[in-house]
């Protein structure tokens, strides 16, 4: 699994945009959240010089009443320089994040589309843009702009988390699994993303099952799959015989006669379970596990003799 040491920029980043939006009406702020996460308003205002041109200066106090919650007005803004002729990357990324905040995500793409064509390797953009094709139910052009968008921005939690949700619109669990183990790894405090990881991966031992029926149905390991369902519901009997199952299937499997002498054991059949233990052990000589579980079946078989 990917491994990302992302504290240091998620705090620089919470810095920078913790003081611009918490004062914003609630409305405004989950419209603008996402786009200030890593400074999504394209601005310019940090490249201003005194022969900063009367144009640049408009996109600059575009982005800022944009910052600010100002939709009507940015949008006011950035429209009148479209109808001067200005193509400008920051125009057309800014209209973008407006077009999202009306739910004009088919307006939004052809804004971020156009920004890129200006500006390919402006992250942001990417990221977005993807968002809005999720939205559009466009589901393999929005993974492959959002997965664009992660390589770009590896240490944002927002573009893990939007290609996730790519990933679970396309049915990739393994995909989505693995987004969800970084943002977890970049944020071990939020609970949300424990929680969707966990939704990931009874998405993906779902589609794990499906997946081995669908190649063979009298798989060993869809009959041990079965048996560690029942397990799980502490169903000894049924699971015994889908254990059953798994080794009549593959007699040369590991793992199914130790858990076939682990129940066996739970369900006080000793002499059934030396005999399983016995035939892991053919097959695995060194393994700890059978070892250990060998030692306890004797050890209970000795207790429980008259």
């Amino acid at each position: 699994m990917l491994h990302y040491n992302a504290l240091h920029f998620r705090d620089k980043f919470n810095q920078r945009r913790s003081s611009s939006i918490t004062s914003m009406p609630k409305s405004t702020r989950q419209v603008i959240v996402l786009c200030l996460v890593v400074g999504y308003c394209f601005s310019l205002s940090d490249h201003l010089s005194a022969q900063t041109s009367a144009q640049e200066k408009q996109i600059v106090a575009g982005t800022e009443t944009l910052k600010a919650g100002d939709i009507a007005t940015a949008e006011k803004i950035f429209s009148q320089l479209l109808q001067q002729g200005i193509r400008n990357a920051a125009v057309f990324h800014n209209l973008g994040i407006i077009a999202q905040r009306h739910g004009d995500h088919q307006q939004a793409v052809a804004r971020f589309q156009e920004a890129l064509l200006l500006q390919p390797d402006h992250a942001p953009s990417r990221l977005l843009l993807g968002s809005s094709l999720l939205a559009l139910g466009k589901k393999a052009e929005a993974v492959r702009e959002l997965e664009r968008s992660v390589k770009l921005l590896p240490f944002e939690s927002q573009a893990h988390l939007q290609l996730a949700r790519g990933y679970e619109a396309t049915g990739n669990w393994l995909g989505a699994v693995e987004q969800y183990q970084i943002l977890t790894q970049m944020a071990p405090q939020e609970a949300e993303y424990a929680y969707q990881l966990g939704k990931a991966l009874a998405k993906l031992s779902v589609w794990s099952s499906q997946e081995i029926v669908r190649l063979d149905q009298h798989s060993a390991r869809l009959y041990q799959t079965l048996g560690q369902e029942f397990l799980f519901q502490e169903k000894y009997n049924q699971a015994l015989t889908a254990y059953k199952q798994a080794a009549s299937a593959d007699p040369q499997l590991p793992e199914i006669h130790l858990a076939l002498a682990l129940i066996a054991l739970e369900l006080k059949r000793y002499d059934e379970a030396l005999t399983e233990i016995g035939l892991e052990l053919k097959l695995v000589p060194q393994s700890k596990a059978a070892l250990e579980t060998k030692m306890k079946i004797e050890a209970a078989r000795q207790t429980s003799a008259p």
